[in-house]
């Protein structure tokens, strides 16, 4: 199996124990971004967890906050802190709160929760590392419903203005937000043609093919640079990825699993219960 394959099913099991501990949280959509998640903390970004503060690291700020399990998921797997202290997930006085906390867990750049303020932040930090002349890019994983959002559009506008190349977006693309498709609740689409005409080097790729993401993040990389512009990458993914009764359900964007579902999940995931 490949080995970041291998890695995404690990984060996806620890993300099902999590939540199924917490007895609340968003597992839909932490599915479908586990392998996103797991191509930038494994391979692409330049990150150090014995010093999450280190000068010139790249940064991941989650924008859809409410996936905080598989951010925490992600920087347990890559040693930031034991596996075991996520599964505190969303209990009283445990820094693993159900929004990401940048003064409560190590390798957290961003507090997010209240959708669209992700890209406006990450727009200002790419914006301070010019000034810096800090080499590190700045990635922000935004969801597709979250595109609705006004504050989205300023923030693009913003950062093709001030050809911010160190900015790379990626947008969770699952079709499915808490209320259902994103089609029925407020149209979006088409993504890439909003993203090119706000001034942004957009590539679309297979979220779930590592082959492609990297090839993305790559290419996104190179043209960013030459061309002076922000990125995005549209990521295709499937909300609940990796567990049969949860996949493209909108029902399981913000629902614990049962102990019997749980296991049935880890088990479908080739975890140990």
């Amino acid at each position: 199996m490949n080995k970041y394959v291998e890695q995404a099913a690990k984060i996806r099991v620890d993300i099902i124990k999590a939540v199924f501990k917490a007895g609340s949280g968003h597992p839909g959509g932490s599915l479908s971004a586990a392998d996103i998640v797991t191509a930038l903390y494994f391979k692409v970004m330049n990150i150090d967890p014995e010093n999450p503060k280190m000068k010139g690291r790249d940064k991941l700020i989650l924008s859809k906050g409410h996936a905080a399990p598989v951010q925490y998921a992600a920087l347990a797997e890559r040693g930031f802190f034991p596996v075991e202290d996520i599964m505190s997930l969303r209990k009283l006085g445990s820094n693993f709160q159900g929004h990401p906390n940048m003064h409560k867990v190590p390798g957290i750049e961003m507090s997010t929760g209240s959708l669209g303020q992700g890209l406006s932040a990450s727009v200002g930090m790419a914006l301070a590392n010019k000034l810096d002349k800090d080499p590190g890019r700045v990635y922000v994983l935004l969801g597709d419903g979250e595109l609705q959002e006004g504050i989205i559009w300023e923030a693009a506008m913003a950062a093709a203005h001030y050809k911010l190349s160190n900015l790379c977006a990626i947008v969770d693309w699952n079709g499915l937000q808490i209320d259902g498709a994103n089609d029925d609740v407020m149209k979006v689409s088409p993504i890439d043609e909003k993203f090119r005409a706000f001034g942004w080097n957009v590539r679309v790729c297979d979220g779930h093919n590592f082959d492609e993401l990297f090839e993305a993040f790559d290419s996104s990389k190179e043209i960013s640079e030459r061309d002076e512009k922000p990125s995005v990458i549209i990521a295709k993914t499937i909300k609940g990825k990796g567990v049969s009764f949860m996949e493209n359900q909108a029902g399981w964007h913000g629902k614990a699993p049962s102990e019997e579902q749980a296991i049935k999940a880890v088990e479908e995931l080739g975890g140990e219960w």
